[in-house]
């Protein structure tokens, strides 16, 4: 199958004048050439597939995927087939892709508005029936607005299935689609901030061991195109003396423009250097249509803490404390004794002045 899209949506029917509502989602986005999608109601009756379309623009894609101009039109379809013993009545619809929370790249539901994919490609037909062991094809055209910002965007076109679950006395919504990525022409600007470091150090108790260090931020896709990333993170002191390095950076996933991804580094074995810097370096990775890749300007942002070892400074404030007693005493023990020496020299002069004075006729 081509890289569809499949969820599952279950809304409580009314049985009283108050209602709930429970959502479950399942995505499979970017598949392998090949594989098989599809959404099987609860009791496996009912199972269907999504697949794009053989035409000029290719026998067997992953995922619909165009470069398009603001203004500009195209027109293509999808392939619906239905592997079960009953006809089938779906839906049919278009929705913005977003990432979720886990970093797997959703739809917004119906009932959420689109702006962009979702709102620029529609179907032919809201709703089709497919009689079993039988296909049918969706066309679908994309109309880009004449003043479009240039892009990325993605989203997915939808089939929907609601089944009624007697059981639990809901209603499931079972979603299979296929993802849609548009890139619309004009000046490409792919860029990556770091955003929001914080930096927290813990100083251990045995002045001679390292800590623990924790740095916190936010990748943030101010930019125009898809983009993913290589981090590094590293935390040195003053005049970058001490340097220690992150290492097993998990990397982000592909950001869409505008979208963030918070990030928590830890880094072990810190030295407690008084003032800590953290420095995040983040390389924005950009994919083009072949699948190749390309790294562009890293970027940077650093943040400060203060990483007293407090007890190394008091085990040396108490050998400044000795060391300047030692040389009071020294200084002390000098001082009395060359006033003793000044007194018997005195004591010395007098007696001889008085031999002196007793012993002149």
């Amino acid at each position: 199958m081509h890289a569809p899209v499949r969820t599952a949506r279950t809304t409580p029917r009314i049985r009283t004048a108050a209602t709930t509502l429970l959502t479950a989602l399942v995505i499979a986005l970017g598949l392998p050439t090949g594989s098989t999608g599809s959404a099987s109601a609860a009791d496996g009756d009912v199972t269907w597939t999504v697949r794009t379309a053989a035409n000029s623009y290719g026998d067997d894609r992953s995922s619909f995927s165009y470069a398009v101009n603001p203004g500009g039109q195209l027109k293509d379809a999808m392939v619906v087939a239905n592997h079960g013993k009953t006809p089938l009545d779906l839906a049919v619809y278009t929705a913005d892709g977003f990432t979720t929370d886990t970093g797997q790249l959703d739809l917004l539901t119906r009932d959420k508005k689109s702006v962009g994919v979702g709102a620029w490609i529609h179907a032919t037909r809201a709703t089709v029936t497919i009689k079993p062991g039988k296909s049918a094809q969706l066309p679908f055209t994309a109309k880009i607005p004449a003043n479009a910002p240039p892009g990325d965007y993605v989203g997915g076109i939808l089939t929907s299935l609601k089944q009624p679950d007697d059981a639990e006395g809901i209603n499931v919504d079972r979603r299979l689609g296929i993802k849609v990525k548009l890139r619309v022409g004009g000046t490409l600007k792919p860029q990556l901030a770091v955003e929001d470091v914080h930096l927290d150090h813990s100083t251990p108790a045995n002045p001679f061991t390292k800590g623990d260090a924790t740095v916190t931020y936010t990748i943030h896709n101010t930019g125009n195109a898809i983009l993913s990333a290589r981090q590094s993170v590293a935390i040195a002191g003053p005049f970058d003396w001490l340097r220690t390095d992150a290492t097993r950076i998990p990397a982000p996933p592909e950001l869409l423009p505008g979208e963030t991804w918070k990030v928590k580094v830890p880094v072990h074995g810190v030295a407690s250097a008084i003032r800590l810097k953290a420095t995040v370096t983040l390389t924005p990775v950009l994919t083009d249509a072949s699948g190749s890749k390309t790294s562009l300007k890293p970027t940077e942002a650093t943040a400060h803490a203060w990483s007293i070892p407090w007890p190394l400074l008091l085990l040396a404030a108490a050998l400044i404390a000795l060391l300047l007693t030692t040389l009071h005493l020294t200084r002390r023990h000098r001082a009395n004794r060359k006033l003793r020496e000044d007194a018997r020299v005195q004591e010395a002069v007098e007696q001889a002045l008085r031999d002196r004075h007793t012993t002149t006729p």
